[in-house]
Formats: structure tokens, sequence, C-alpha cells
């Protein structure tokens, strides 16, 4: 919500601000009971478990800030559901206890199968005042650098602040008189809890563990003969406030401490404090408390065991803490310490059975990883049991000391040094396969560096940015397959080898290099994940009974060998079935069959390129969730980032729409697929990062695990760029044994790498398909990928994402989720193609309802209810059109607040891309620079990874301040436009040419800007460059970035086609392009005025003639003879160039080629047989040709140049030709004024040439010429680009191969 409660509603907003007590003020809307509150403003950085955060009781009186954006997805369970007990099932008290709720946005239409009321309708049945749109991530650094503050919620009267620490909370909040729980069946302990407002998820651990519970009064005398004969433990639980408040129960605690000491033939009753329980126990040890600057409130803070050097991520909720540094009492020791800012987290008696911990063990909300401190108290308890007295009990510390203490690899201790390294990347690009690995790759490289070790890579892929210069200490351009790697083995001699960097094809030479004995034969360690690891992942028969060691569910499958065990298995499992094959790639011969016949045709195929396929049982429609798994040799195991496809199982994820973190799942499901998926991979024995796919019940919580992938993946990429997390980087220092606690959080500098990541923004990431460029081939999406690439979008809430996204794949020529693209079917609900979203939202406004579709594709319907916003907010500004009303201000904060860009807007009113941007330039609706940080911005960041959001950016201009960015604009400097999304015709070999321009400008000094979308990329590692925006490439998006960051300059030659179909805009909007001219790329571009050229230089070219008419078309091929080429203009890798036969084929092509060249013309011109294709790839300054390489085809021109065998240098070429296509090269470089790249094709023959284009831009072929003659032309172009002085270019390009 952001504004408006819904459109169409009658219901009009209630503002309301947010008041802190430094003066700042907050302006949003109210939710829930529309009171005005009072309180302590604090934030909380978890990303579910909102109704166990405000039952907590430890939130008494607080005002909570919630820093992930979207709360109220999966709605609010029932109260009523109760256990045995009478305990709610669901909640943690019984009641809120929050004075007062903050938030960016919250959903009103919830989705579920346990929700019953709304988050609004809950806190107002409750009476807790809210309050949202509230740019949280800035109230959190307010909070972050001040500290906690009073604060207040103003919606009618102002009330006066109110500190509820001066108040006694604990007496609020605890029972009155004692109450007993017991366990089902028969209790083995009685377990005295001091109720100091105590969570209900606390007296569920000990009821589940057998242990009979009477809760007393936090004012309850424990200590007394009477209280203590017949219990077997005494537990503190956590509470609200001041520990000092306390004083009772402080002394109770220093009784039970005093009667070990002082009686030393009394019975000594273990005893075990969390939270406020801890800070109780350790004053009364003698240690003090202090107030914290913020406290810590979140699921994600790493705690290291002082006993065992282990390291546990805890839920945590304190605003006070321990100081143990400052005193040191007798027989007390530090249990505990928390990673990020080493405040204590624990105490341990070592005489006796006494302990306590600062974080939650019991989560809720929270992982589950310390809940085995429950076990280990009750195992206290049972030894102490028959110790008579305090001379014959057995301490804390000595159980801690012997309790789940991590081994060291058996490697490790003996292992004698790694000085060399052999990195297998991943070959040439393919479906399922493509930039992800040169990222990893590329990250993997840079952290070997960093430990001093040599590297030796293996790719033959020219392109990659891996492969340049400085990465490897040596690089092998040869096949990754077992023979030639062998070789290099042979050859280098290496300790090591890395083969989860490179994808499925270095995992498959890597398995068949270790099963040969070659690994063996050379002492060359396997580092990271062992082999058999992978072949348990990767044989679906033995991953299935690995599952079935630790009883983690999977789908009833058989492994088959031949079509009839095939069948046979899918007769007794039953139809439908789902099809895997071992040892693939991108699901690569799966698929879902129906019945026998389409069994048969999926698995002749799938035997086709394994030999082992798995049939099971069909769960199309589930959910499908991922969790991104980091683990060191020392068992420190994490997850670094969940998602969630937006299409259900059935569809790959690699076909899907993904969202992250996940928006539909709760507090325990989020945490009950995270422990299946730690206990997995640790139990798989999975050394580095690895990926776990889920299919998840949506009416239920049955589970089964999908697979694991156990090697960097192409959502690892995805991951990393997500959240900040380098996984690949992680990976790579995890596979030398560096512990995980050894590694720092390289976004903070400050904290560790072995924590999960907060995030306070919401990523969507949405596949890209080429589809149209084939015939005959099938748009059905399923279980088999078919894409080309990726993009990522950030926003604050999903509707901003998910538009940015589409835009992204799109490249603009769709303006958002626009209904009028696809006309809705259910023939397309039911089978969907790569254009389903629009179909949706086609049918989204003719009305049909969220339920129906829901049914007919089993998306979830919060996903589809936030697309239903889109297209009533797209009607809703029609309609302001219809009826004569101009866009007011809030009109255009929606708007923007929910994705729409300018030209979206501009189509439902009828008016201009510009005209709406000058409109919000002068109503001051401009985006907000946020920076991702991991940490939801609890700490400070030091890295520029940043995004741009419109969410809650109007309440700056209703309190008349400036927009709060995350950053400042003071640099000035160079932007670089990357290449968006992988597709045919532009993939990794431009990212190699940003990354070169990149860190050239960085090399010179100057301040470097990227924009790019791309998630698989090098150009998306913030490390690249001084700014990375993951942005749009559009001209709203360039625009805004240039203007904030007021730079001296765009590159647009180094991103491929999408920065060069900008650039005459941008200029028309007076942005400076660094190199050639628009004008001069728009002559080159447009075909009619580039042919115009040629004529006046008089250089040869084919016969062409602009396209007027269909019927001038029809003439013009008949004149001059068929074949003829249709060419559209500012397109790339020849889309839909095509070459005319007949008339018929002529029609085809001309519609076909209008399409994708819009307002450009098309030219059509003579196709000549049996010529010879030549490509010269050159760089000039002010049109005077710096270097030239000519290249030649192998195949006859007719073959696109990307299609194509480039030989360099060329081999069949006669001097005189060579001759004449350096003579026509000088004469186009000069009269288009190049400056910097181009590239320029040309047909020859009998020594005749003749221009086919020209490219005022980086080619495909760049890193292909620079690598083979070791001299960067990237570089060269982009000093080009930025000198104006021709001498000063050329004393930079004598140091152009540095």
């Amino acid at each position: 919500m952001n504004g408006y409660k819904e459109i169409g509603s009658t219901e009009k907003p209630t503002c309301a601000k947010l008041v802190l007590e430094d003066g700042t003020v907050f302006h949003g809307y109210s939710f829930g009971a529309k009171k005005s509150v009072s309180g302590e403003a604090v934030f909380q950085t978890g990303m579910v478990g909102y109704p166990e955060a405000l039952t907590d009781p430890s939130y008494r009186g607080q005002i909570l800030c919630f820093t992930y954006p979207l709360i109220g997805n999966y709605g609010v369970p029932s109260e009523k559901e109760v256990d045995h007990n009478g305990i709610p099932l669901y909640f943690e008290s019984y009641e809120i206890h929050t004075a007062g709720v903050v938030v960016s946005s919250f959903t009103e239409k919830y989705s579920h199968w346990q929700a019953e009321d709304s988050f609004d309708v809950w806190l107002k049945r409750n009476n807790v005042s809210g309050i949202y749109d509230i740019d949280t991530r800035q109230l959190t650094q307010i909070i972050r650098e001040k500290g906690t503050m009073l604060a207040k919620i103003v919606v009618d009267s102002e009330p006066s602040f109110y500190d509820p620490n001066h108040t006694n909370l604990v007496a609020q909040v605890s029972i009155k008189e004692p109450t007993i729980y017991r366990p089902l069946g028969n209790p083995l302990y009685h377990i005295l809890m001091v109720d100091c407002g105590i969570k209900y998820n606390q007296i569920r651990c000990f009821l589940n563990r057998q242990a009979q519970v009477t809760l007393v009064p936090w004012d309850f005398d424990f200590s007394s003969p009477e209280a203590l004969h017949h219990i077997d433990g005494i537990f503190l639980s956590n509470g609200p406030g001041d520990p000092s408040m306390c004083k009772v129960t402080i002394n109770h605690i220093k009784n039970i401490l005093r009667l070990a000491e002082e009686n030393p033939n009394s019975r000594i009753i273990p005893l075990f404090g969390i939270c406020l329980g801890h800070q109780l126990l350790s004053l009364a040890a003698g240690f003090e408390t202090f107030k914290m600057k913020y406290g810590n409130r979140g699921h994600n803070v790493p705690c290291l065991e002082l006993t065992s050097g282990h390291c546990y991520i805890t839920s945590q909720n304190h605003g006070y803490a321990v100081d143990t540094n400052n005193k040191k009492i007798p027989h007390w020791q530090p249990l505990y310490v928390n990673l990020n800012d080493q405040t204590n987290e624990g105490i341990c008696n070592d005489r006796y059975p006494f302990f306590s911990v600062q974080f939650h063990p019991e989560a809720s909300a929270g992982p589950h990883d310390t809940e085995f401190l429950f076990d280990l108290f009750l195992n206290i308890v049972q030894t102490n049991k028959t110790a008579i007295s305090s001379s014959k009990c057995v301490s804390a510390w000595d159980m801690f000391s012997n309790y789940k203490k991590p081994k060291i690899p058996h490697s490790l201790q003996d292992d004698v040094g790694i000085r060399k390294v052999l990195v297998l990347g991943s070959g040439g690009l393919s479906i399922g396969q493509a930039g992800e690995f040169d990222y990893s790759g590329t990250q993997a490289l840079k952290a070997l560096k960093e430990e001093g070790i040599k590297t030796v890579l293996v790719n033959p892929n020219i392109a990659t940015v891996q492969t340049s210069r400085g990465m490897a200490d040596k690089v092998y351009f040869l096949p990754i397959n077992p023979e030639s790697v062998a070789k290099v083995i042979r050859n280098e001699r290496p300790d090591g080898i890395l083969v989860t960097f490179g994808g499925q094809t270095a995992l498959n030479c890597g398995i068949k290099l270790y099963q040969s004995g070659i690994f063996h034969e050379y002492g060359v360690r396997v580092l990271g994940t062992p082999i058999e690891t992978i072949l348990d992942t990767e044989d679906r028969e033995r991953f299935n009974f690995r599952l079935s060691e630790i009883g983690e569910p999977f789908a009833h499958s058989v492994a088959c060998s031949s079509l009839d065990a095939a069948l046979k298995a899918a007769k007794e499992i039953g139809y439908p079935v789902i099809l895997r094959a071992a040892f693939a790639l991108g699901g690569l011969g799966s698929g879902f069959a129906n019945d026998a016949e389409e069994l048969t045709n999926l698995a002749l195929r799938a035997f086709s390129t394994s030999d082992q396929v798995l049939i099971e049982k069909s769960m199309k429609g589930w959910k499908e969730i991922e969790y991104e798994v980091v683990r060191d040799a020392y068992d420190h195991c994490i997850t670094v980032c969940n998602m969630e496809n937006f299409d259900p199982l059935g569809i790959h994820t690699g076909e899907s729409i993904v969202v992250a973190p996940s928006q539909t799942l709760n507090d325990f499901e989020y945490h009950m697929l995270r422990d299946s998926a730690i206990r997995t991979i640790r139990h798989l024995g999975v050394v580095g990062e690895c990926n776990i796919q889920f299919a998840l019940n949506p009416n239920s919580r049955q589970y089964c695990i999908i697979e694991v992938n156990a090697r960097l993946s192409r959502s690892s990429a995805l991951a990393s760029k997500a959240t900040g997390y380098p996984l690949a980087f992680v990976a790579a220092k995890l596979a030398l044994g560096i512990p995980l606690t050894k590694i720092r959080n390289s976004i903070t500098q400050s904290t560790t790498a072995c924590f999960e990541p907060s995030l306070d923004y919401i990523v969507v990431k949405m596949p890209r398909w080429d589809l149209k460029k084939f015939t005959r081939v099938s748009k059905l999406l399923g279980s088999s990928m078919k894409s080309v690439g990726e993009v990522m979008a950030i926003g604050r809430n999903f509707c901003e994402a998910i538009q940015k996204a589409i835009r992204c794949v799109k490249e603009n020529y769709i303006f958002g989720l626009d209904s009028t693209v696809v006309s809705y079917s259910i023939e397309e609900m039911l089978n969907p193609t790569d254009e389903r979203i629009f179909a949706i939202a086609n049918g989204l406004a003719c009305g049909i309802s969220v339920e129906k579709i829901h049914q007919l594709t089993h998306i979830d319907r919060w996903f589809l209810y936030h697309l239903e916003s889109i297209i009533l907010l797209e009607k809703h500004i029609q309609d302001l059109a219809l009826n004569g009303q101009p866009l007011q201000e809030p009109d255009l904060w929606y708007a923007k607040s929910l994705g729409m860009s300018d030209k979206h807007i501009a189509k439902c009113i009828g008016e201009t891309e510009l005209v709406i941007r000058s409109l919000r330039m002068q109503l001051q609706v401009k985006p907000l620079v946020k920076r991702i940080d991991t940490v939801a911005a609890e700490f400070p960041a030091v890295t520029n990874y940043l995004y741009t959001t419109y969410v809650n950016g109007r309440g700056y201009n209703l309190n008349k301040q400036s927009q709060k960015n995350d950053v400042e604009f003071d640099k000035e400097g160079i932007i670089v436009l990357g290449s968006g999304a992988y597709r045919i015709g532009s993939s990794v070999e431009f990212d190699w040419c940003a990354v070169s321009a990149v860190r050239t400008l960085r090399n010179q000094h100057i301040y470097s800007i990227m924009v790019n979308h791309n998630p698989e990329t090098v150009s998306t590692d913030y490390d690249e460059c001084d700014r990375l925006y993951f942005e749009e490439l559009s001209l709203e998006r360039v625009l805004d970035i240039y203007e904030l960051e007021k730079a001296t300059g765009v590159i647009v030659s180094m991103g491929g086609q999408i920065p060069n179909n900008i650039a005459m805009q941008l200029h028309r909007q007076h942005v400076r392009i660094l190199g050639t001219t628009p004008e001069m790329i728009d002559g080159a571009e447009n075909r009619y005025k580039f042919s115009r050229m040629l004529d006046r230089l008089q250089v040869d070219q084919p016969e062409w003639k602009e396209l007027t008419s269909l019927e001038d078309a029809k003439a013009f091929c008949i004149k001059v003879g068929y074949p003829c080429l249709v060419r559209p203009s500012y397109v790339l890798s020849g889309a839909a160039m095509n070459v005319a036969h007949k008339p018929e084929d002529l029609e085809s092509y001309l519609t076909e080629a209008a399409k994708v060249s819009l307002d450009s013309p098309v030219v059509i011109s003579k196709f000549i047989l049996e010529a010879k294709e030549i490509e010269v790839d050159a760089v000039a300054n002010r049109g005077e040709l710096i270097m030239h390489v000519i290249t030649e085809h192998v195949e006859n021109a007719g073959v696109h140049s990307g299609d194509a065998t480039l030989i360099l240098p060329p081999q069949d070429l006669d001097e005189i030709t060579v001759r004449k296509v350096e003579e026509a090269t000088v004469k186009v470089a000069n009269a288009l004024n190049v400056t910097g790249p181009m590239n320029i094709q040309f047909i020859a023959k009998n020594n005749e040439i003749k221009v086919i284009e020209c490219n005022l831009r980086a080619s495909r072929s760049f890193p292909f010429v620079s690598k083979t003659l070791g001299i960067d032309l990237a570089k060269m172009a982009t000093k080009a680009s930025n000198y104006d002085d021709i001498n000063v270019l050329f004393v930079c390009f004598d140091n152009v191969c540095g």
C-alpha cells in the first residue's frame, strides 16, 4: 500500500506521521488502530515472522520498525487454535506487545493456507497502531547512527514521548499465578520456568522433550526449599526492558548461587537463562549490564561458541547486554561472543550446572540452529539428578566442552599447503550454462590470488573476462575434456583443482578424471566438495538413498537405464510422471509425461544424452523454493539466499520468474525448509556453495527435495547479486580450508561472512527467450530450459521490481505489465509460453478473477493480486485522462512506486514520455537511490552497489526535505552502459568489453559508474567499478542516474546494441555521449542514411532501396532479381533480417522487420551469392584509424557473422582485396568521424568488395581479436573516447597492452 487503500476503494487513507525525539518527522498513512501512540523506536531485520515478533513480550512498549519492506504477505493465522495445554499454536504470547508498528508497505490481500485475517485487521482487533509508507531504511540508518530513541505515531492528538525503560515492564507481562503445562505422555523432567515475559515457544521446546513445566511469576521465590523440592531444573525466560528493574528476581538467583557455594552438601538445581534471563543471571553472578546503542534484533546474528570454536546463526531481540570484559568473576566464563559487534552472548559456570545465553535458541521467529541448547540443558539436568551434593555435580562448562564438538577434517589436519590450483572453466556458452560461470570463475581467481596462490585456468571461451590477461597466472585455451585437462595436469603439476566453478561441463570432466585415476596419479587434490559427494547428487538413485538415510522426503522415483525400465516404473508410480536425466544441464532431456506415448518420446531423447533417467511422481502445481547454502570444512553451514518461483513446479527454475526472498512462506515454512537444507548439505558433505531445490505443497507443510546442485550454479550468480554476498569468492576460499568465520563480509568490511544476509528490498529474476528467431520451435515452457539469458530487477515492492524486470527483458519495446500485448486464453494459462504474464495481465484487465487464474495456473494468489493492482492502476490513469483530469502528484508517486515507467504512464493518457518526465521534475517526483548492503542498513556499508526506487519517496516532499539517498553525488564520473540480458547476438563478449572499459577508467583514476541489469555478468560485480547501478538500460533510468551523478559523460559503445539504441535520445536530452557522436551513430545504424552515405563516398555496396510500400519493394526485387535481403535498422544479431527468395517471403519478412525496426527505416538490398565475408574491427579517434584488424569468415556470405567461423590472420584473401577493405574502412571512419570502436562487414567476390554494414560500437569479435593479438581494443577504444588530444592518446596507446 502506498497512499491508496486500493484503486477504486472509497476509503480514503488517513494521514499520519512518525515523530522522533531528535525532531525527525516521517510522513505516512495510518493502518491498524487509528490512534496516536508513543514508545521507544527500534528496528528488526528479520524477513519473516511478523506475528511471532509482535507477540514477543520483549517488545513491550516499543514502536517496532520492520526493515523488510513488505509485511502481511501471508496474513495472520487463527488466534483460537491451541494445543492440549491451551497454548496458541502460532503466537508467542496472548497479545500483541508492541506499542506501534512501522512498515514501508503492507499487504491487505494476503495469501496462505493457514491465514485467517489480514495484518491490518489483526492490528485493529488488538487495538495496535501502525504507520506505513515510511522509508524504513532511512529510519533504520537514523537509529543505527544515533541509537534507539523515543518516538510517537501521531494520527489524531499528539501524545507526549514515553520512555518504557523507566517502567517495570516485566511486571506488566508476567503471569500472576503459577501455571502447570504437561507434555503428551509421561514427563521425564520437571522444570520451573520463571516468567519474565516468556515466549510460548520456550515452553513448547521443553514440552516437546517430555519435560513438565511449572511457570511462575517473575517475583516468585523459586529459591525457597519448598520451590526447589520437586523440580529438576530452573529456567529464566526472556523479557522486556532494563534488567536492573528485576531486583527481586536477581536476589532469588543470588540465593541459588549462594546455596551452591556455601552449602556443599546441598543438592544443586541446574539453571538455564535466555535473553533477559541471561542478563539476570549475569547480574546475580556479579557482572554488569549496559544499554546498547541500538540493540540486536534480527534472525541472522552469528555467535561464536568459545568452548568449541563453532559459530551459530541466532535469533535475537535485546537492547541491553552483559559486560564480561571489565570484570572477572571466579568460575564464570564467557560462553558465546557476537561476531558482529563482539558483545557477550553467554556465560557458563565451570563448577556448577549454570549457564545462560543472550540469543533465542527457541527462535520463533528465526533459525533453529541452537535449539540443541534445550537438549544440552536437559542432559545437564539428567546428569545432575543423581548428584546429592554440589561437590558431586557436573558443571555446565564441562558439559559444553564435550558436547557436539566439530571435528577438523582429516584432510586439513594433514594439509601440506596448496601453492598452485587448476581451475576448470565452462567452455562455450549454452542454454543453461552462460555467463554466470565467467562470473563464478573470475571470483574464484580473485579469491585464490588474494591468498597468494598461483592459478592455471583451462577455458576455450576467448570472450570471457576470466581468460583476460592478469586474471589467472596462466590460461590454456583448450577444450574442457579429460584428455586436454590431463595434459595440462601433466605439464603444470597443480596441487589442487577446482571443478565446481565451471558448470556441468567442468563437473562432468572432473568426475571422469577422478574415475580415471589421473588425480591420484599426479597427487592433485579436489578442492571443496568431494567428488563422491558430487556423484551422490548427480546419480539420482544414490541421491535418494542418501536422503533416506536422514529421513528427508523425496518424490517417489525409480532410476532407469532403459526405455522398458522407464515405462515399467511409470506404470508402478502412476501417471503423470516427470522424467529427469542424470548428469544433465538445464533440465536437458527432462519433461512431464501424462501417458506411455509421451514418456517414450521423452525417454528416447533423454537417453541420447544420459545413460540414466529418473522416473518420479509429478508434483506439478506445488511451489518451488530454492536455498543457496554455504558450508565450510568445519561444518559451519548457512543459507545465503532463499528464492521462490513465481511459476509453480513444472516449469524449470531457469524458465521461471524467481523472487528473492520468498514472499509467501511464513516463518515455520521458511525455517522448516532451511533446516532441511542445512541437514541435507551437512549429510552430503558439501564444502563450498551449493543449491537445493524444494517442492512445497501450497496447502500444507508437506515438502520434497527435488535436487541438489553441489556446485556453483545459475542460481548462485543470481543469489550473489540479489544479496550482495559473493558466493563464488567465499566458496573458493572455503575450498582452501579457510573457516567461514575467518572471512570478512566484503560489503561491510566489519562483520563476518559467517552470517545470513537480511534484505530490505525485493529482487525479481526474469528469463529472456529468443524463440522468435527459430521456426517450428515450440514456445511452451516446461522442465527443460529454453531461455538464453535473464535479468534481475530490484525494488522496494513486488510491483516495482516485476515491472522493471519486464522492461529489462523486453528492452523497453514493452513498457511494463502491459495488458494489450497478448490476449488471454485458457490454453495459455494451462500450457504456459514465454508471454504468459502478458496474457494474465490481459485477463485481469478483461475482468477474469484472480481466483480463476490461480485455479488454472497454480500461481500463488499473492503474486496475482499484485499484478491485478498494476492493471487497476493502469485503468485508473486511463480514466483520469478520459475524464479530462490531470495527473496529480499523489497519482504520479503511486504509479511510480508500483513500477510504472514514464512511457507506460504516457501511453495511458496519450502523451509522450518526455512530457511525463517534465511533469515529474516539476512536481519533484524523483527516484531515491538505495544501497544493497547485506544487512538491511544495520551496519554501515562501504561498497556502492545501488538501485533506484520510488517507494516511500513522497514523504520527503510532504516534509519539505531533500530526498534521502544512501550515497552522496560528488564525484562527477563517467557512466558505462552494459549489455543487458544475454541473448542470441549479445553475450559475454560485450560484458568483456564493458569490464575492460570500467577497469580502464579506474586505472586512469576516473570515477567509473556501471549501469547493467544482468546478474550473470562480471560487470555487475560491485568491486569492478566505483559505482554499480543494477538498473534498467532505458532513456528514463539513464537520465535519472546521469542527472543524479552529475556525470561528465556516458559510454554507449561497449554494451552492444541496447546502449547504442538510446544514444540519440540521450543526446537530445543534452547528455554528453563520449566517443562517436550520436548523429554519426544514427548515420551508421539507420540503414537509409548509411546507404546514402556510402553512395556519396563512392564506396561500393549491394544495390538497395528504402522500403516505402510493399509494391515498390516487390518491384525492386524483380528489377535486381531474387534473392534479396530485408534489413531493419537498430537491431542486433540480424534480428528480423532475412533473405527473401520469392515474393511470398518478401511480404512476410517485411512485416517482421517493420515490427522490430519501429520508427527507423527498413532497407532492401540485393543478396549476392557465393561471396566471401570479411570483418574489420577498428579503433579510431576523430575519424583517424588508430588500429584495425581484418578477420576472414570461413563460410560464404549468408551465414551471420555470429554463426560464422572467423580466422585471424586471414588465410585466403588477395592482397588487392585487403587493400580495398582498408581503403573503404578509412573512408567510412573518416566520414562518420569515428572516435572509439567500430566494426565493418564486407562481402568480397572476384576482388570486388561491398560494404554490408557498419556498427559504431564494440563487436562480438572484439575479445577474439584482442586476445589473439595481445592488444586490448576495448581498452584502447575507451581511452580514445575520453581523450580529445590525439597526441595524448598515442602516448596512452604505447601502454595499451598493460
